[in-house]
């Protein structure tokens, strides 16, 4: 149903059209190229929250966690030219994990576009590889439409992020437009051949295991898929950073396949004689740079349930392909009658490799990450959601920590640094009742701590972890594997992050021992306002799993062998 409205502004239009929709938070940067949207969301103060952050790379990040986290459209405004090259990487960012934003982008006027104009972008062209889709509003009469397709193109299929484009001219022109309301969600259903064929599949196999990850899930989708692997008894684990679809305290998860997972996992995955993987894209990082298969393998033992039907044989051919929503494969089979009891021991073993791998190992220096994460389960609730920026250090958080049930895990899936905080923040003003504990290296928080300011503003207690070790610690990493001892350009010299906390009004203190991290911690939770912990540790604890000098050491002893072999 639409309704005609009297003679409005477009940015009048694009304002009633996102209260609409049901919009609460809008992210930006303020920008003049699109003062026209901000000064009509005045009127809308008591419905929908305007965040003004410190940057667009940071907005947009806020967007697309918000977007990930609720199912909801996260919604981002920035300028023209800079502002929307700022904000692309959270673009980048909403694309590969499949979340739902919109963002709006201010640009020059329409008789001016082709001239080079001030700030001016072809941001057609460049967001093209970037978004799910990208339009102009060219016409006024067609901004209430254009932002309802927008929201519908986001949340339809698999989820991901629209640009609409703003002529700055157009946000000014006054007309008699049309204000759509929100078009209804079609259901996604899985065809009953489809189930039948998977549940032959299923029962034949002596290995099988269940791959979990994607965008869209919901939580009855989530609820329904674990009722599917407990009630078959697979072994389920999940794709790179969706670590909460599942509850990983249930018998039946059994660990990530993301960056350097459990070997133990590796093999068993390698060794499954069928995986169904229902939701993710089986990305690079999943499938361990495309070698979990080979494409004779998967033509045999994958079956995959993906709602985008481009995505199915796009990397691995699969023995059985089907395009639905996750959540509808899950309401669908959590019912299957199962295959007696024959994989218990296969699952069991699977879960006790995971057991195992959670457990803190001894490390050398004075701050032991793992029991540090050991303490900070100990002290989250049911329901408090972890973000993690990019970088080795967030093995601790996703190696030691547990999620699903009630608690809710945000992480680049495209490997984007700065993410963290602005993550947090996003994800504490959605939820500000939840505890809110956000994992970031000391790179990532160079490049968007500065939204402690923004996280101030808005009174979001959130706590930060970095994690600091003076280094780019995964390029480092990178670094001696391939040129070993040849360090450059990945040394940092940081501030005090404690004493930049407090400067911004937060809650700051640094920890330099295991023993200083409890009380540290306490004092975080009980202090009502952000705060950071500054945790201090050697570089050459570099992962979960090995150190830099192993690192070296080993790549010393190839490159000695190959010049060996080579005279």
């Amino acid at each position: 149903m639409t309704h005609e409205t009297k003679a409005h502004t477009g940015g009048e239009l694009i304002a009633q059209a996102l209260h609409a929709h049901g919009v609460k938070k809008a992210f930006c940067v303020p920008g003049e190229s699109y003062l026209e949207v901000l000064d009509a969301l005045y009127d809308y103060q008591g419905d929908i929250d305007v965040i003004a952050c410190r940057h667009e790379n940071g907005a947009a990040f806020m967007a697309e966690a918000y977007g990930k986290l609720t199912g909801e459209v996260g919604v981002c405004m920035v300028t023209r030219g800079p502002g929307a090259c700022n904000g692309s990487i959270g673009i980048h960012t909403a694309f590969q994990d499949s979340s739902p934003v919109v963002m709006l982008v201010g640009h020059v006027r329409r008789e001016d576009i082709g001239r080079e104009a001030f700030q001016e972008v072809d941001f057609e062209q460049m967001f093209a590889p970037l978004a799910k889709a990208v339009r102009m509003i060219d016409h006024a009469e067609k901004a209430g439409a254009d932002v309802a397709w927008a929201f519908d193109e986001a949340l339809s299929g698999r989820p991901g992020p629209v640009v609409l484009i703003l002529p700055e001219d157009m946000l000014r022109e006054r007309v008699r437009g049309r204000v759509p309301a929100p078009l209804p969600r079609a259901p996604s259903e899985l065809d009953v051949g489809d189930l039948e064929r998977i549940h032959h599949r299923l029962v034949q196999a002596e290995r099988p295991v269940l791959m979990v990850g994607g965008g869209g899930w919901t939580d009855r989708g989530r609820a329904d898929i674990l009722a599917f692997a407990e009630n078959m008894d697979l072994p389920v684990c999940c794709s790179m950073r969706r670590l909460d679809i599942v509850d990983n305290m249930h018998p039946c998860f059994v660990g990530e396949m993301g960056i350097a997972p459990n070997p133990n996992l590796v093999g068993r995955v390698k060794d499954a004689d069928l995986v169904l993987a229902v939701g993710p894209r089986l990305g690079e990082m999943t499938t361990q740079a495309y070698t979990l298969l080979t494409p004779e393998e998967s033509q045999h033992k994958l079956v995959h349930v993906h709602i985008d039907p481009n995505e199915l044989g796009r990397v691995f051919p699969s023995a059985i392909g089907v395009s639905c929503a996750p959540q509808a494969f899950a309401a669908a089979a959590k019912d299957m009658a199962p295959a007696s009891d024959r994989w218990a021991g296969w699952r069991a073993r699977a879960r006790a490799d995971y057991d195992a791998w959670r457990r803190p190992v001894d490390v050398d220096g004075d701050l032991n990450l793992g029991k540090v994460m050991q303490v900070v389960a100990d002290g989250l609730d049911d329901d408090a959601i972890v973000t993690v920026d990019a970088g080795n250090f967030t093995g601790w958080a996703q190696r030691f920590l547990t999620f699903g049930g009630g608690r809710n895990f945000l992480g680049p899936t495209n490997g984007a640094m700065g993410y963290g905080v602005p993550a947090g923040i996003a994800a504490k003003s959605a939820y500000p009742d939840r505890q809110v504990v956000t994992c970031v290296g000391d790179g990532g928080f160079g490049m968007t701590g500065q939204e402690l300011a923004t996280a101030m503003q808005q009174g979001l207690n959130l706590i930060v972890l970095v994690f600091n070790n003076a280094t780019y610690g995964t390029i480092r990493m990178h670094q001696e594997r391939t040129h070993p001892g040849r360090v450059i350009a990945t040394d940092l010299r940081n501030p005090d992050f404690a004493a930049l906390a407090r400067a911004y009004g937060a809650y700051g203190d640094t920890v330099n021992t295991t023993d200083q991290f409890k009380p540290a911690f306490e004092s975080a939770l009980a202090a009502g306002k952000p705060a950071v912990l500054d945790l201090c540790f050697d570089a050459n604890i570099i992962t979960t799993r090995t150190t830099l000098d192993a690192i070296r050491q080993q790549a010393l002893g190839e490159a000695a062998r190959d010049f060996e072999n080579d005279t």
